[in-house]
């Protein structure tokens, strides 16, 4: 996987919303895969530090194990997004069990429409279905923060090197990823911050 999508990729899927338009310095911080018991608490009591906001995109079935969760997150002033209700790929799945995952998740977060899936796979048909009723969210630069082979200051400069107005950034909020981001999330916001970044949930 790319850090940053390469612009053909971006050009052949316009229906989906890699960045925001902006002018202003303007970023869309997001986290995947949770909530989680113990990540969760901690990634919100950065955020909390740093006083800025992000969008959760959250998988169903821990929505429903830890709904005290979701209850912070929105109590905190983030955004909770669809992420699936069993994280499943799109490019292996069937549309019709695709589907219902997606909807499955949606009934426990009517507020919004905004869906992201998982591995970032959705075939053209699923796009095309999609749409219609929700706003694909993609990303702009991975922090790359699930890979067992990366560096934390790998890590960290994959996301302050190529940041601009408007970049959707992925963190995770699951174990896999959490000895990788844990020593840097909290530098990387600063460091953003200190380049006259803000952190905006408004999609």
């Amino acid at each position: 996987m790319f850090v940053k999508p390469p612009k053909i990729v971006r050009l052949f899927y316009p229906n989906l919303v890699w960045k925001n338009q902006t002018a202003t310095k303007k970023l869309w911080l997001t986290f995947d895969d949770g909530p989680h018991p113990d990540i969760t608490p901690w990634i919100l009591s950065v955020l909390n530090t740093e006083q800025i906001k992000a969008t959760f995109f959250l998988v169903g079935r821990q929505m429903e194990e830890f709904p005290e969760l979701v209850s912070k997150i929105k109590k905190a002033g983030h955004l909770i997004a669809n992420h699936s209700y069993s994280h499943k790929n799109g490019w292996v799945t069937g549309n019709k069990t695709y589907f219902q995952d997606i909807e499955r998740c949606q009934k426990l977060m009517p507020e919004n429409k905004l869906y992201r899936p998982p591995y970032g796979k959705l075939s053209f048909n699923q796009i095309q279905k999609l749409k219609k009723d929700y706003k694909l969210i993609l990303w702009d630069v991975l922090s790359m923060d699930f890979s067992k082979y990366i560096t934390t200051s790998r890590i960290k400069n994959n996301v302050l090197n190529n940041v601009e107005n408007g970049s959707i950034i992925v963190f995770h909020n699951n174990q896999k990823s959490f000895n990788n981001s844990k020593p840097v999330l909290k530098e990387t916001i600063t460091e953003l911050k200190k380049k006259g970044y803000a952190f905006s949930t408004i999609w």
